[in-house]
């Protein structure tokens, strides 16, 4: 996401270190985040990689740090993997998107280096297919159950064929969506006991629709949701 999607999106390891503390205090348990180079575009050099990790685990000691692996960084598989290899500064784990090229590529280049795999699967996509005919499926972290499903009056729906779609794997599953819908799929990941996410990546305004100001106000408001 680019800086000029919102004055308050954080970007170099400071920003991103300051908004990880503030997103733990308010209660997150674990931190995805994607470095940034110089320009602001997303990232897998491992000077820019270590440099973001090393910040945020500074600033939130013992608390999980994840980031991006997407082809919007680079479309060739290949090259990330390579660059994943390059890394001095390892995060605990990355996100793969099961529906890339490449996907099963990446994630073995992960575990090889001992980073932990987020399984990315998109609803709508052929990702969770690909993903639970892969023999490795049960090496993965978890499985992060994305709902692309923006509009409210269907997102819930799209959730639970996606969840559906998932009924065969037996490890964690964190729930989410973004955009508009973004609120009550994560409402209804805490109301069925799973884990979600959100953050200025997934949406960019309030429930009731004023803009955000921080990673932090976001999760704030999804720690309230009552859970089962």
């Amino acid at each position: 996401m680019p800086r000029s999607a919102s004055d308050h999106l954080p970007f170099t390891p400071g920003e991103l270190a300051e908004a990880a503390r503030a997103a733990v205090a308010e209660g997150a348990h674990d931190i995805h985040l994607h470095p940034k180079d110089p320009q602001g575009e997303d990232t897998l050099l491992a000077e820019h990689v270590g440099a973001a990790v090393r910040a945020v685990r500074a600033a939130v000691p013992g608390v999980p740090v994840g980031v991006t692996t997407g082809d919007w960084v680079d479309p060739s598989a290949h090259r990330r993997a390579e660059l994943i290899r390059s890394w001095t500064v390892l995060p605990d784990h990355a996100s793969v998107n099961w529906h890339e090229d490449g996907a099963v590529l990446i994630a073995e280049t992960l575990l090889d280096v001992g980073v932990g795999v987020e399984a990315g699967l998109f609803s709508g996509t052929t990702g969770p297919k690909r993903f639970l005919a892969w023999p490795g499926a049960h090496r993965v972290t978890r499985v992060l159950a994305e709902v692309t499903d923006t509009d409210p009056a269907t997102a819930l729906v799209t959730a639970r064929e996606l969840l559906e779609e998932l009924a065969g794997f037996g490890g964690s599953v964190l729930l989410h969506g973004e955009g508009a819908a973004a609120w009550d799929v994560a409402r209804m990941a805490v109301e069925r006991g799973l884990d979600t996410r959100i953050g200025l990546e997934d949406t960019l305004v309030l429930p009731g629709g004023d803009p955000a100001v921080s990673n932090a106000d976001l999760v704030r408001i999804v720690a309230g949701y009552p859970s089962r």
